[in-house]
C-alpha cells in the first residue's frame, strides 16, 4: 500500500485540488485518482508532480508493508531506533549466523561494533570478523529494502558480495566474491554440485521454490537445505542462506527463525540428515522461529 500524505499535504498547504493538478502536470485524472485509492504512481508521474510542486519525490510518498514485522523494520532502520526489533535483530542475527561459521567475536563485541561502530577486540581477532560483521549488518539492511522482491540468483549473489567483498577471500582471483564458486568443494565430507552444475540446480531450486502456491515455513527450510546441498559458493554459503531464507519469511509473512550458535550441532545434523530425516532440521528451525517470535512478544510487537 502507498501513502500519499506528504504529497495530500503539500496540496492542502497550497490550496491545490486534486483536478488542477492534473491539469498542471498534464497527468490524466484516472492516473491521478490511484493517489486516493492508495495505488501506486509510475515513476514518471511521481517525478512530474515532484517537479510541479519543487520537491523530492521520495518526499510525496511512502510504502507501507501489509506485513507488519517487515514495517516495523523498515520504520526502525530508517529511525535508527535503539532497542527496537531492528537493533535487537542486528545484533543477534549477526553473531548467531557468523559465529556458527567460526568467527572469534562475541555477542558484545558484536553489539558495541553495531551500537558505536568501535570495537574493543583484545587479542587475536582476525579483521575479516570485524569485516563480515559490518557486512552482514548491511546485508540484513538489503534484505529489509528487497524483502517483497521475488528471490533470484542476481539477489543470492549480492548478498554474497555484500558479505564478502573487502575481505581477505576477495584478494584471491579463483574464489568470485559475488559469483558462484569456480572450485569444488565439500561440505561435512558431503559432496556438493560441481562448479559447472551450479547455476542449472540453482535454478531448478528457484524454478521448484516459485511453483508453490502458498509458502509455508516448512518450504522456506526445504529452499535453505536444498541450497545448502548445492553450496553454490567457494565460502560464505550458510549466511547467505539464513539470509535468503529470512527474507523469504519477511515476503511471505512468515515469522523469522534464527539460528542461535549453541544450536549449531543440530543444525548441521538437520542439514546433513535433510535427505533421510528431515525432522531434525525442521525442528531446529521452528525452535529458532519460537524464540524470535518471544522477542516480538516482548516488544509488543504482534504477529
Amino acid at each position: 500500500m502507498i501513502l500519499y500524505d506528504g504529497l495530500e499535504k503539500l496540496l492542502k498547504e497550497r490550496g491545490i485540488g486534486k483536478t488542477k493538478l492534473s491539469e498542471e502536470t498534464g497527468i490524466s485524472t484516472r492516473t491521478i485518482a490511484k493517489i486516493r485509492k492508495g495505488e501506486k504512481l509510475s515513476a514518471r508521474s511521481i517525478q512530474k508532480i515532484a517537479d510541479y510542486l519543487g520537491t523530492a519525490p521520495d518526499l510525496l510518498m511512502r510504502e507501507i508493508s501489509d506485513n507488519h514485522i517487515l514495517q516495523v523494520l523498515r520504520e526502525e532502520k530508517e529511525m535508527k531506533l535503539p532497542g527496537g526489533l531492528y537493533h535487537e535483530l542486528q545484533v543477534r542475527m549477526t553473531y548467531n549466523s557468523n559465529h556458527i561459521e567460526g568467527s572469534r567475536l562475541s555477542e558484545e563485541q558484536t553489539r558495541m561494533i553495531f551500537e558505536t561502530n568501535t570495537i574493543d577486540t583484545g587479542e587475536g581477532i582476525p579483521v575479516d570478523d570485524i569485516l563480515e560483521t559490518v557486512h552482514h549488518f548491511r546485508a540484513i539492511d538489503y534484505v529489509i529494502d528487497i524483502a517483497e522482491e521475488e528471490l533470484t540468483e542476481d539477489i543470492i549473489k549480492r548478498l554474497h558480495f555484500i558479505l564478502k567483498h573487502d575481505t581477505e577471500d576477495s584478494e584471491l582471483a579463483w574464489f568470485s566474491v559475488g559469483e558462484y564458486k569456480k572450485r569444488a568443494n565439500t561440505v561435512g565430507g558431503r559432496e556438493t554440485s560441481k562448479p559447472s552444475e551450479v547455476h542449472r540446480h540453482m535454478k531448478k531450486l528457484l524454478e521448484c521454490y516459485h511453483a508453490k502456491k502458498n509458502i509455508t515455513i516448512e518450504d522456506i527450510i526445504a529452499f535453505h537445505a536444498e541450497f545448502e546441498q548445492i553450496h553454490p559458493f567457494q565460502d560464505g554459503n550458510g549466511r547467505v542462506g539464513r539470509l535468503a531464507a529470512f527474507k523469504e519469511c519477511l515476503k511471505h509473512n512468515i515469522v523469522p527463525f534464527i539460528i542461535r550458535d549453541e544450536k549449531k550441532l543440530f543444525y548441521y545434523r538437520g542439514l546433513s540428515r535433510w535427505g533421510n530425516e528431515k525432522g531434525w532440521l525442521i525442528d531446529t528451525c521452528l525452535d529458532g522461529q519460537d524464540e524470535f517470535a518471544d522477542l516480538l512478544d516482548q516488544l509488543g510487537i504482534p504477529h
